[in-house]
């Protein structure tokens, strides 16, 4: 009876939910919440270990924008208003991605960009996007200040990732929509671009990602593709990490030379230097050694580059569908999403290949 039992959950742990044999799986991948049928995005982890959770808005199973992990439950965060459908300005459209600062302070980019800067290859006219910033304070749990991009140009940018530079006091976002780095000053609110359509922010049009054989296309043929999306800021602030999805290497450039107004664009693209081939990936984020962690979906992988240039594998584990954005805790796990979005119907000639329920996981850091 005891082998029975041992077989049964060999066989639930090397089997997906959908039934079929996993190829890959690691003991070292832990589930760290379950959070049903929501797609989870942005990650994060404060220094009490608290876990924030933020999800997209959904025409179906959505109902929070952003949540804490508490006791395995989703918790309405900063408070249930926010969550509520409402006026633009003290409610959530689509938060998108999210970042504990140095301080303890949890930002929140809640991006609704225009359906024509959509990177899901959504058709539209360009109206004006929906972008806000709100800094929370996760002692006390309250909004501090909201940023509201107003000279930023809404029908083109579709803000995407943020990490936040508490020694210069600025913050760095991806845009893949305008294939740029929207650096944001704290003090003021005002945005500045750079490295707009350059060779290390555009997407490789030759790269398509491919799953089981079959690309990742729409309805009309259209592959998906993104420009700069993954962003990392070292510790000491000294460098910040880039690069598009469909493109396999790895950039940084020294903050320094990034807030640099006076530098013209052909001297600042000067200043970036190359990482070497890291394959496609999606989400990034620092230690305090300075590796720099990558997600890959093609072959369900974390990686992360050591500060010597060297590529290791963390973790590889079929469960890791599209793993997305990251957050480290005190408690030296890795935390982050598996977002699925290759397995989307728009992907898939209208069939929805979701795995429920969606999971947050963690591995321990090397």
């Amino acid at each position: 009876m005891k082998l029975k039992q041992q077989l049964k959950w060999l066989i639930i742990m090397l089997v997906g939910i959908n039934g079929f044999a996993q190829k890959y799986h690691s003991e070292k991948l832990i589930p760290a919440a379950s959070v049903d049928q929501y797609r989870a995005i942005g990650v994060s982890v404060n220094s009490d270990n608290r876990l924030f959770i933020s999800f997209p808005k959904q025409e179906e199973n959505y109902q929070y924008g952003l949540t804490e992990i508490v006791n395995g439950k989703r918790i309405p965060y900063p408070n249930e208003e926010w969550n509520k459908q409402g006026d633009e300005k003290d409610h959530f459209v689509n938060v998108q991605d999210l970042y504990v600062d140095a301080n303890d302070f949890l930002w929140v980019l809640d991006s609704k960009p225009s359906p024509a800067s959509s990177i899901f290859g959504d058709s539209g006219k360009a109206t004006e996007g929906q972008f806000k910033l709100l800094k929370i304070n996760t002692k006390t749990n309250q909004v501090e200040r909201i940023y509201t991009f107003d000279d930023l140009d809404k029908t083109k940018s579709g803000l995407n990732d943020i990490r936040v530079d508490v020694k210069k006091n600025v913050a760095y976002f991806s845009d893949p929509s305008q294939a740029a780095i929207v650096v944001l000053d704290l003090k003021t609110g005002k945005t500045r671009k750079v490295l707009e359509k350059t060779s290390y922010t555009l997407a490789d049009p030759s790269i398509i990602l491919s799953y089981d054989g079959v690309d990742m296309r729409d309805k009309n043929g259209k592959p998906f593709t993104s420009n700069v999306n993954g962003i990392a800021l070292t510790h000491d602030f000294k460098y910040f990490y880039f690069k598009p999805i469909n493109k396999t290497n790895l950039y940084r450039i020294e903050t320094k030379y990034l807030i640099d107004a006076t530098l013209s664009k052909q001297d600042l693209e000067k200043k970036v230097e190359d990482m070497g081939n890291v394959g496609v990936t999606h989400g990034l984020i620092a230690d305090k050694k300075g590796n720099i962690y990558l997600t890959t979906s093609l072959d369900y992988t974390i990686k992360y580059i050591t500060p010597e240039g060297k590529l290791h594998t963390l973790v590889q584990d079929s469960r890791l569908l599209w793993p997305d954005s990251l957050g480290i805790g005190t408690d030296g796990y890795l935390y982050f999403s598996c977002a699925q979005l290759q397995r989307d119907a728009k992907w898939n000639n209208g069939v929805n290949k979701e795995e429920h329920p969606f999971q947050i996981f963690k591995i321990k850091l090397p």
